[in-house]
């Protein structure tokens, strides 16, 4: 009998407490309600709100079957993440416990249940989600919440005595025509006899057309055996790049008596990964890293979102803010959000969990831990190209830290390390120097006419040593200067210069692989942090991934050829500034020039401060003084921007805006009955020129029917004229219709297809 898999997310039963009494089959329900997973142990308000009110323990519980044709085969439970203590029950006996909420764990059912059709088999989890010193990040203080639950994938998984455990596919000779594939297998043997069994490998393109196949007979009588299979002489074989990120599938199997007894793959792309003094290089080509940090955390439902909206926040900084990379700010995120990143060609800077709090003994031994499953989990992604093996902006802790590296080179031999710092001249164990740099904080917010000769120091400078080595600046920005999209529009644009000058100060340098900033999205935190609210307002974005001015600094590094961006930093209003009017305006655009017309004015092409950003593909328009530039008068401003001569994109900002629309979009319209999901819907007040009303807090009421069900409240406040929502899907199919409605105005409504395939 081969592998099966069953998914399990619908149909448990939560209580926000534990009794022991929970453990017993003919428990009563009336203390439960039923959930699906991914879940959270408590929706929270969006901000102001006790961080400790989902810091409790609680107990999840779900009967299932085993069917009898599995009966012979190895059976565990999967989950993906469990926050942050984890003890798991078979029908009323202890399995296996789990600390650490970040990395998958696998418990070991198999001498505990029953067989048959009907559901008699009691699982029972007992969670708890309190800030546990004993286990990372937690100990000290954080900057982040870890919200409590079962809040990733749960599978009950059923294999051949003797399965795969793991496997690891490296390429090999990448640069060169030919090239080779070295697949290195972890086999876990359960039997007391020998056996004698057939390991095979083959490799698919994305067109499911096999490349190449080996296989290797082996008799296997120890627990665990490791083996490796050489494939060589690959030709055809496309390069994974980030604008063209070819993926390849590898796929091992054995064979026993002549029949599949288990199968594992793992998509993988082929090519090289470098950060030298000199920068980082993608396939020998030197690639300036442009990025952005990210929490995997949502309004309401925390760290619970499934699938869909993971791979959306992927598609967002990809597309949306055009970086090249990210950092997942400060543990392992979901493996849906690392497969989108593989599929778009988005690099990855993957670390453990932690916040500057280094532990006991025993706490590193689980950060130890945190550092293998991270990895096995992990290190097939092409999109990965560094491992984090140091707790963020921690003191030096030598043994510690010369351990995890030493792991991490251990599991993974082809990939560099870093281990994020914000203390000068820190110890160097790893591969490469990774940096937070708020330098800025002393030389005081750079204003934007001296960005031009504003430069990040040197990295000899900061690491105090003696020789150059890779140098990547892992945050700079965020707490030294948090924004609010509702802010006064030279707060925002203050932030977006900031943004400007790191950016381009990075990139002017040649001994910096390129600055990751601080950060793409709002997120909540402890009350000791942030603004006081539970918000540290540091992103780009918004908690509902609505962009800040900030958010174009980076979109307008796209080409023009993707999409063209004209961003004009202004909300166009003769006095939010304190000096009046919009000068100096800065236009966020990667088109070639920019005409201002105002009213019936031309007042000529403007073009991009190259001068002032010259370390930028796309720098800004700035028009320094628009005063007497016409004749006093407030009107409308038509902005047009051109590529190459040819007029490409038109924005138009109202001079008297009034509000005349509210808008609802969808960023799909096509969901699943057959597994968690969800979908995010913006609402927009727009004035008469499409553009939002910065400045309104309107009531919206959000009116929902159909198989689906709003995450948060169905009566919300817009956040500067816009606010985000998610809807998941029930297990049901249907029709869900959602539209919105403020005053004399409602939306378009919106129909969202849930369909069920089995």
């Amino acid at each position: 009998m081969a592998r099966t898999i069953i998914p399990l997310w619908q149909q448990w039963q939560f209580a926000d407490t534990f009794d022991e009494k929970y453990l017993e089959p003919d428990c009563s329900n009336e203390d439960f309600t039923e959930v699906q997973l991914p879940h959270t142990v408590k929706e929270l308000p969006y901000h102001y709100f006790d961080e400790k009110s989902y810091q409790f323990q609680s107990c999840y519980r779900r009967k299932f079957a085993v069917p009898p044709h599995l009966e012979g085969m190895r059976l565990f439970i999967d989950f993906e993440g469990v926050m942050s203590y984890a003890k798991v029950f078979i029908n009323g006996q202890c399995a296996g416990e789990h600390k650490g909420g970040y990395t998958p764990f696998s418990i070991d059912i198999t001498q505990a249940v029953i067989y048959g059709e009907e559901e008699r088999n009691l699982l029972v989890v007992y969670v708890d989600s309190t800030e546990r010193p004993d286990i990372p990040p937690f100990g000290g203080s954080i900057d982040y919440l870890c919200y409590g639950g079962i809040y990733r994938d749960v599978s009950l998984r059923a294999v051949p005595q003797s399965y795969i455990k793991s496997i690891y596919a490296q390429p090999l000779l990448v640069s060169a025509t030919t090239k080779a594939l070295e697949v290195a297998v972890d086999i876990a043997h359960t039997e007391r006899i020998p056996k004698t069994i057939d390991v095979s490998a083959a490799i698919y393109d994305s067109r499911n057309r096999k490349r190449a196949e080996l296989s290797k007979s082996i008799e296997i009588s120890v627990p665990d055996y490791s083996l490796s299979l050489m494939m060589d002489e690959l030709t055809g074989i496309r390069l994974w790049t980030v604008e063209k990120p070819e993926l390849y599938r590898v796929e091992v199997t054995l064979w026993e008596d002549g029949f599949i007894s288990d199968t594992v793959s793992a998509r993988i792309g082929f090519r090289t990964a470098q950060f030298t003094p000199e920068g980082f290089f993608l396939n020998g080509k030197r690639i300036q890293l442009r990025g952005l940090n990210r929490h995997q955390s949502f309004p309401y439902n925390g760290y619970a979102m499934p699938k869909r909206v993971q791979q959306k926040d992927a598609d967002i900084l990809k597309y949306e803010l055009g970086v090249n990379m990210v950092r997942t700010s400060h543990y392992p995120q979901s493996p849906y959000f690392l497969d989108r990143c593989d599929e778009i060609g988005l690099l990855v800077f993957e670390e453990i969990p932690g916040w500057q709090h280094i532990g006991d003994s025993a706490w590193q031994d689980i950060s130890c831990q945190n550092v293998r499953d991270m990895i096995i989990r992990d290190r097939n992604h092409p999109s990965i190209v560094l491992w984090g093996v140091r707790i963020n902006e921690s003191p030096d802790c030598t043994a510690f830290y010369q351990r995890t590296n030493a792991l991490a080179h251990e599991l993974d031999p082809h990939r560099q390390t870093g281990g994020v710092r914000c203390i000068e001249k820190s110890e160097f164990f790893e591969d490469v120097y990774t940096m937070n740099d708020f330098t800025y904080g002393t030389h005081g917010i750079p204003s934007d006419s001296q960005t031009a000769g504003w430069v990040l120091r040197t990295q000899r400078e900061v690491s105090g040593l003696g020789e150059l080595v890779p140098y990547l600046i892992t945050e700079f920005g965020g707490h030294m200067y948090p924004t609010k999209r509702f802010d006064q529009e030279e707060r925002l644009v203050k932030h977006a210069q900031l943004h400007l000058a790191v950016q381009n100060a990075a990139a002017l340098d040649p001994q910096k692989c390129g600055a990751i900033g601080w950060c793409a999205f709002d997120y909540n935190t402890h009350a000791n942090f942030g603004s006081g609210d539970r918000i540290c307002y540091h992103g780009v974005m918004d908690m509902f991934r609505i962009p800040k001015f900030a958010a174009y600094v980076y979109a307008s590094q796209l080409s023009a050829e993707v999409r063209p961006i004209l961003e004009p930093l202004t909300h166009y209003t003769v006095g939010d500034r304190a000096v009046g009017g919009i000068a100096p305006l800065v236009i966020c655009t990667n088109c070639d020039a920019v005409r201002l017309t105002v009213g019936s004015t031309d007042l000529g092409l403007f073009y991009p401060a190259v001068d002032r950003y010259p370390g930028l593909p796309h720098p800004p328009v700035i028009i320094e003084n628009l005063a007497g530039m016409w004749g006093g008068s407030w009107e409308d401003a038509v902005f047009t921007g051109y590529i190459n001569g040819t007029e490409r994109i038109t924005r138009r900002l109202a001079a008297n805006p009034i509000a005349t629309e509210l808008s609802l979009t969808v960023d799909e319209t096509k969901l699943s009955a057959d597994m968690p999901d969800a979908v995010r819907c913006v609402v927009k007040l727009l004035d008469q020129a499409g553009n939002v009303l910065p400045y309104s807090n309107e009531v919206v009421q959000i009116k929902l029917k159909g198989p689906g069900q709003l995450i948060g409240p169905h009566v919300i406040p817009l956040i500067g004229g816009v606010r985000g929502f998610w809807i998941k899907t029930i297990g049901k199919a249907g029709t869900v219709k959602v539209s919105a409605q403020t005053g004399v105005f409602e939306s378009r409504k919106v129909s969202l297809r849930v369909r069920s395939e089995s």
